[in-house]
């Protein structure tokens, strides 16, 4: 179970660079918790998939050297859901269907990737914590300044 849940359905297993196959995953998914539950479900998803992340990374990587093996992803996972939670807020306010925010779930997905990837200020300091907090608090982080990118963008096209 916990192999199932780290590697989000096994999508981990997917190659070359299974952390953004893990945000890709997290992309259908999340439509599928806004429809069924609006943006506050896809709150729930975010801290469900953090607590479940930090134990099942607990689990798996026990008594092994690797602290952050590549096929975990369940922690692109939360973040991603982080960073698409000001275009959920906006569909569910605007009463638009959220597909037609596409340029933000564009955006959303961009920005995790880099601050994912570049590990910037914070999301590094996180990223060096090791252990299972620290492989999924620097995803959270990273789907902060992702979410704070995509409310910046979307002011600055609705300013322009």
């Amino acid at each position: 179970m916990t192999h199932f849940i780290a590697t989000f359905f096994y999508v981990g297993h997917l190659r070359p660079a299974p952390g953004t196959w893990g945000s890709l995953a997290a992309l259908p998914a999340a439509w599928v918790i806004y429809v069924l539950t609006g943006p506050w479900g896809l709150v729930v998803g975010a801290i469900a998939s953090y607590v479940l992340g930090v134990w099942a990374t607990a689990v798996e990587t026990k008594g092994k050297d690797n602290h952050d093996p590549s096929e975990i992803v369940i922690d692109e996972v939360c973040g991603q859901w982080i960073a698409l939670l000001p275009v959920a807020f906006g569909a569910y306010y605007t009463a638009s269907d959220i597909t037609a925010l596409w340029p933000g779930w564009i955006a959303a997905f961009a920005l995790f990737r880099l601050f994912d990837i570049t590990k910037w200020g914070p999301v590094g300091w996180a990223d060096r914590m090791h252990g299972p907090t620290g492989v999924m608090l620097d995803d959270v982080i990273a789907g902060v300044f992702a979410a704070l990118g995509v409310i910046g963008l979307a002011a600055l096209y609705h300013i322009f």
